[in-house]
């Protein structure tokens, strides 16, 4: 059975302030539990907590879950990385989740500017654990604004405008790929070349998940 100390760590992890406090974050299923084994403190079971139902955020909960640390990943290890992506307020933690995703399947890195919160259940289940690989940072706003002030490299700008360049426009090397939120755009005030992923018009707009999915499958 869990110890107090530790029911107590699962309760204030279901809130961003405890698991900022804490450093730690939950993650939900055997493979997740194995994939992220050395960031993992402890692992629960139904059988260790009569609340396991209530620490989990799946409808239909998983077997096991565990108590993680959370990456301290720094500016430096993401621009170790060639591609930087931005992410401008999205909201969704499914897209925030699988861009982390589709960055670490393509060798990118991701700055989240006033997005969802990356250690938050929905986003680490979408992420399918590549927020313990993929090099990320959070940041608000004003702080983006400064370290793309102090980025030397290309800014391209994910968005829908007729004066838009295709993706092939885009220099391969170090660079910084901007996706803002669906609804409102980028709102980052930076210059930057504006590409587009053509597609038929019947479609309002692609999921930024997938568009950023596109860009990068090409500069891979």
């Amino acid at each position: 059975m869990l110890s107090k100390a530790q029911e107590r760590i699962l309760r204030d992890l279901q809130t961003k302030k405890g698991r900022k406090d804490r450093g730690l974050c939950l993650i939900e299923g055997a493979k997740f539990v194995r994939d992220a084994k050395r960031f993992v403190e402890f692992s629960f079971t139904p059988q260790d907590t009569n609340q396991f139902r209530e620490y989990v955020s799946t409808v239909a909960p998983q077997s096991i879950a565990a108590v993680a640390r959370v990456p301290e990943w720094t500016m430096d290890d993401v621009l170790q990385k060639d591609v930087v992506v931005v992410l401008d307020g999205v909201q969704d933690p499914g897209n925030v989740g699988n861009v982390l995703r589709v960055a670490l399947g393509f060798g990118a890195s991701v700055i989240a500017v006033e997005s969802a919160d990356i250690t938050s259940q929905k986003v680490v289940r979408a992420s399918t654990s590549a927020m313990f690989k993929t090099p990320w940072v959070e940041m608000k706003r004003d702080e983006a604004l400064d370290v793309l002030a102090e980025i030397d490299r290309p800014i391209y700008r994910l968005e829908n405008k007729t004066i838009s360049k295709d993706p092939e426009f885009i220099h391969k090397g170090k660079i910084v790929l901007i996706a803002g939120n669906e609804g409102s755009g980028i709102q980052l005030d930076v210059n930057g070349t504006s590409v587009r992923i053509a597609h038929d018009p019947a479609l309002e707009s692609l999921n930024v998940a997938v568009a950023v999915a596109i860009v990068l499958s090409r500069l891979y």
